[in-house]
């Protein structure tokens, strides 16, 4: 598959990159989509959710009232999960919701998300950056030279560069990551992918 590359003005230059049938012209496997995008939002989870059950509640243990004769339904403690003000029955504890996929699936799961995004002519190729300085003025400027205001962009770079992560963080429907770090759920949750032209190398030899 033959794109063209973009300069940072927006602007098709007269190189051509070829991307590989195996990553980005495969038949998507939306199960294998579905395991890992689960997997990433389970991993995000803090698990920290904890409600008080009966025996946590300050209060009295008393009986509230004796146990025949009053007409009304046995009651023991006041801190029953069946009045207002007692304990959470089985309420939620912390927990880990972490759970492991194996490689393979989790290679193919990216795979159909860039193959996805090949059919959706939602890919585009862009000359490595080179920002002398943290300037979101700037990055901003390449947004609009490429039409991309307004939409979710992900950026796959070849290396970290700190100057374009900084110039990028303050925007709120752009990220910045590298071909080593990049997750399924990203590049589905992108509107456009912007690959630069060292990304490419890398994300073919890590996905095949």
């Amino acid at each position: 598959m033959e794109v063209k590359v973009f300069d940072v003005k927006g602007k098709a230059t007269s190189k051509t990159v070829s991307l590989s049938d195996d990553v980005f012209g495969i038949e998507p496997n939306d199960h294998a989509i579905y395991l890992d995008v689960k997997q990433h939002l389970a991993n995000r989870r803090q698990g920290t959710h904890k409600a008080k059950e009966r025996a946590e509640i300050a209060g009295s243990t008393r009986k509230i009232k004796k146990q025949k004769g009053t007409g009304g339904a046995r009651a023991g403690s006041i801190k029953s999960g069946t009045r207002v003000g007692g304990g959470r029955i089985f309420g939620p504890r912390p927990r880990n919701y972490h759970f492991k996929l194996n490689v393979k699936l989790k290679r193919l799961a990216r795979k159909s998300a860039f193959a996805y995004k090949a059919k959706q002519d939602s890919i585009i190729i862009l000359e490595d950056l080179n920002f002398d300085a943290a300037k979101t003025k700037e990055f901003k400027s390449l947004l609009s030279s490429l039409n991309l205001d307004n939409q979710k962009v992900l950026f796959i770079l070849g290396n970290e560069n700190e100057n374009v992560y900084k110039s990028s963080r303050n925007l709120e429907r752009v990220k910045v990551v590298t071909a080593e770090s990049f997750n399924t759920f990203d590049v589905l949750n992108a509107k456009k992918v912007v690959l630069a032209t060292s990304s490419i190398e890398a994300i073919e030899k890590i996905l095949n």
